[in-house]
Protein backbone atom coordinates (compact mmCIF):
# COMPACT_ATOMS: atom_id res chain seq x y z
CA UNK A 1 0.00 0.00 0.00
CA UNK A 2 1.41 3.49 -0.53
CA UNK A 3 0.48 6.20 1.91
CA UNK A 4 0.58 9.60 0.62
CA UNK A 5 3.29 11.98 1.96
CA UNK A 6 1.88 15.71 2.25
CA UNK A 7 4.41 17.36 3.37
CA UNK A 8 7.33 15.49 2.10
CA UNK A 9 10.65 17.75 2.06
CA UNK A 10 11.11 19.48 -1.74
CA UNK A 11 14.46 17.73 -1.55
CA UNK A 12 13.64 14.37 -1.15
CA UNK A 13 10.59 14.33 -3.42
CA UNK A 14 12.48 12.22 -5.73
CA UNK A 15 12.73 9.40 -3.89
CA UNK A 16 9.25 8.85 -2.96
CA UNK A 17 7.47 9.62 -6.25
CA UNK A 18 7.21 6.45 -8.48
CA UNK A 19 5.78 6.58 -12.16
CA UNK A 20 2.38 5.54 -11.12
CA UNK A 21 1.78 8.18 -8.04
CA UNK A 22 2.17 11.25 -9.20
CA UNK A 23 3.01 12.76 -5.35
CA UNK A 24 5.29 11.35 -2.63
CA UNK A 25 4.31 8.44 -0.97
CA UNK A 26 5.36 6.13 1.76
CA UNK A 27 4.80 2.19 1.21
CA UNK A 28 3.67 -0.03 3.65
CA UNK A 29 4.40 -4.16 3.33
CA UNK A 30 2.08 -6.34 5.19
CA UNK A 31 1.75 -10.58 5.86
CA UNK A 32 -2.19 -11.15 6.72
CA UNK A 33 -3.58 -14.37 6.73
CA UNK A 34 -6.31 -15.71 5.26
CA UNK A 35 -8.94 -14.35 7.86
CA UNK A 36 -7.02 -11.23 7.54
CA UNK A 37 -4.80 -11.21 10.60
CA UNK A 38 -1.58 -9.03 10.15
CA UNK A 39 0.81 -10.83 10.99
CA UNK A 40 3.61 -8.83 10.01
CA UNK A 41 4.15 -4.89 9.10
CA UNK A 42 7.36 -2.96 7.71
CA UNK A 43 6.34 0.55 7.08
CA UNK A 44 8.71 3.94 5.65
CA UNK A 45 10.30 2.68 2.37
CA UNK A 46 9.99 5.29 -0.07
CA UNK A 47 7.51 5.22 -3.03
CA UNK A 48 9.70 5.12 -5.96
CA UNK A 49 10.72 1.50 -5.05
CA UNK A 50 9.58 -1.78 -6.57
CA UNK A 51 8.23 -4.91 -4.54
CA UNK A 52 11.57 -5.91 -5.18
CA UNK A 53 13.50 -3.19 -3.28
CA UNK A 54 10.61 -3.46 -0.17
CA UNK A 55 11.42 -6.86 0.01
CA UNK A 56 15.24 -6.59 0.38
CA UNK A 57 15.00 -3.87 2.90
CA UNK A 58 12.44 -5.73 4.88
CA UNK A 59 13.51 -7.39 8.15
CA UNK A 60 10.67 -10.32 7.08
CA UNK A 61 13.26 -12.51 5.21
CA UNK A 62 16.64 -11.43 7.30
CA UNK A 63 15.92 -13.93 10.20
CA UNK A 64 14.97 -17.04 7.51
CA UNK A 65 18.19 -15.72 5.95
CA UNK A 66 20.58 -15.71 8.98
CA UNK A 67 19.08 -19.20 9.94
CA UNK A 68 17.38 -17.83 13.04
CA UNK A 69 14.02 -18.04 11.93
CA UNK A 70 11.66 -19.46 14.36
CA UNK A 71 10.72 -22.98 13.54
CA UNK A 72 7.10 -23.72 11.01
CA UNK A 73 7.34 -27.04 10.78
CA UNK A 74 4.47 -28.89 8.28
CA UNK A 75 4.25 -31.91 5.66
CA UNK A 76 2.88 -31.87 1.86
CA UNK A 77 3.29 -35.04 -0.23
CA UNK A 78 5.47 -36.64 2.66
CA UNK A 79 7.99 -33.73 2.40
CA UNK A 80 8.58 -31.96 5.78
CA UNK A 81 9.16 -28.32 5.60
CA UNK A 82 11.05 -26.49 8.19
CA UNK A 83 9.75 -22.78 7.13
CA UNK A 84 6.60 -21.40 6.18
CA UNK A 85 5.79 -19.92 3.12
CA UNK A 86 4.49 -16.34 1.39
CA UNK A 87 2.02 -16.18 -1.18
CA UNK A 88 3.51 -13.82 -3.86
CA UNK A 89 3.14 -12.64 -7.40
CA UNK A 90 5.46 -13.08 -10.52
CA UNK A 91 7.90 -10.33 -9.92
CA UNK A 92 9.32 -11.25 -6.74
CA UNK A 93 12.76 -13.88 -6.99
CA UNK A 94 12.58 -17.42 -6.69
CA UNK A 95 13.38 -18.21 -3.03
CA UNK A 96 12.14 -21.40 -1.50
CA UNK A 97 9.56 -19.34 1.13
CA UNK A 98 8.00 -17.26 -1.48
CA UNK A 99 5.02 -19.39 -3.65
CA UNK A 100 3.69 -18.05 -6.77
CA UNK A 101 1.47 -18.76 -9.39
CA UNK A 102 2.20 -20.25 -12.45
CA UNK A 103 2.29 -18.07 -15.36
CA UNK A 104 0.12 -19.92 -18.45
CA UNK A 105 -1.05 -23.01 -16.38
CA UNK A 106 -0.65 -25.67 -18.99
CA UNK A 107 -2.99 -28.59 -17.18
CA UNK A 108 -5.85 -28.54 -14.70
CA UNK A 109 -4.48 -28.91 -11.23
CA UNK A 110 -2.08 -26.27 -12.07
CA UNK A 111 -5.00 -23.68 -13.28
CA UNK A 112 -6.78 -24.70 -10.02
CA UNK A 113 -3.56 -23.72 -7.63
CA UNK A 114 -3.09 -20.78 -9.86
CA UNK A 115 -7.05 -19.98 -8.78
CA UNK A 116 -6.49 -20.52 -5.80
CA UNK A 117 -3.42 -18.79 -4.64
CA UNK A 118 -4.45 -15.54 -6.45
CA UNK A 119 -8.09 -15.47 -5.02
CA UNK A 120 -5.85 -16.16 -1.40
CA UNK A 121 -3.86 -12.95 -2.24
CA UNK A 122 -6.69 -11.05 -2.72
CA UNK A 123 -7.09 -11.18 0.98
CA UNK A 124 -4.25 -8.97 2.00
CA UNK A 125 -5.29 -6.38 -0.60
CA UNK A 126 -8.50 -6.96 1.12
CA UNK A 127 -6.72 -6.27 4.39
CA UNK A 128 -5.50 -3.24 3.03
CA UNK A 129 -8.88 -1.72 2.11
CA UNK A 130 -10.44 -2.87 5.83
CA UNK A 131 -7.78 -0.93 7.48
CA UNK A 132 -8.05 2.06 5.58
CA UNK A 133 -11.88 1.43 5.74
CA UNK A 134 -11.77 1.64 9.37
CA UNK A 135 -9.45 4.16 10.11
CA UNK A 136 -9.91 7.73 8.04
CA UNK A 137 -6.30 9.41 8.87
CA UNK A 138 -5.04 6.02 6.59
CA UNK A 139 -7.47 7.65 3.41
CA UNK A 140 -5.86 10.93 3.25
CA UNK A 141 -2.72 11.92 2.89
CA UNK A 142 -0.13 12.00 5.38
CA UNK A 143 0.55 15.48 6.85
CA UNK A 144 3.53 14.85 9.01
CA UNK A 145 6.93 16.37 8.50
CA UNK A 146 8.29 13.21 9.40
CA UNK A 147 8.54 9.60 8.30
CA UNK A 148 9.07 8.07 11.52
CA UNK A 149 5.55 10.52 12.90
CA UNK A 150 3.62 8.50 10.58
CA UNK A 151 4.97 5.59 11.26
CA UNK A 152 3.61 6.21 15.02
CA UNK A 153 -0.19 6.88 13.49
CA UNK A 154 -0.31 3.50 11.47
CA UNK A 155 1.59 1.02 13.48
CA UNK A 156 -0.88 1.75 16.07
CA UNK A 157 -3.82 1.07 13.62
CA UNK A 158 -2.71 -1.95 12.51
CA UNK A 159 -2.71 -3.41 15.74
CA UNK A 160 -5.79 -1.92 16.33
CA UNK A 161 -7.29 -3.41 13.43
CA UNK A 162 -5.92 -7.05 15.19
CA UNK A 163 -7.36 -6.57 18.40
CA UNK A 164 -10.78 -5.55 16.76
CA UNK A 165 -10.38 -8.66 14.46
CA UNK A 166 -9.88 -11.08 17.36
CA UNK A 167 -12.87 -9.65 19.30
CA UNK A 168 -14.97 -10.84 15.99
CA UNK A 169 -15.61 -7.00 15.38
CA UNK A 170 -16.95 -6.55 18.58
CA UNK A 171 -15.65 -3.09 20.31
CA UNK A 172 -16.39 -1.90 23.97
CA UNK A 173 -17.65 1.79 22.68
CA UNK A 174 -19.13 4.10 25.15
CA UNK A 175 -22.33 3.74 23.77
CA UNK A 176 -22.35 0.16 24.67
CA UNK A 177 -25.33 0.06 27.21
CA UNK A 178 -23.75 -3.17 29.12
CA UNK A 179 -20.42 -1.24 29.83
CA UNK A 180 -22.53 2.05 31.47
CA UNK A 181 -25.09 0.90 33.55
CA UNK A 182 -23.94 0.85 37.40
CA UNK A 183 -22.34 -2.57 38.88
CA UNK A 184 -25.79 -3.65 41.20
CA UNK A 185 -25.12 -4.48 44.97
CA UNK A 186 -22.37 -2.36 45.17
CA UNK A 187 -21.62 0.13 47.32
CA UNK A 188 -21.22 4.12 46.05
CA UNK A 189 -18.69 5.72 47.34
Amino acid sequence: MHWEWKNCPVAWKGQYISGHHKKPTLILEIVASYDMWTWHAYFGVGGSNNDINVLNQSPLFDSINNGTAPPSSFTVNSHDYMHGYYLADGIYPDWATLIKAYSSPTDDPAAKFTRFQESERKNVEHTFGILQGKFKILRVPGRSWKAKKMSRILYPCILLQNMIHKDNDFAITLLDEEYLREPENQPFC
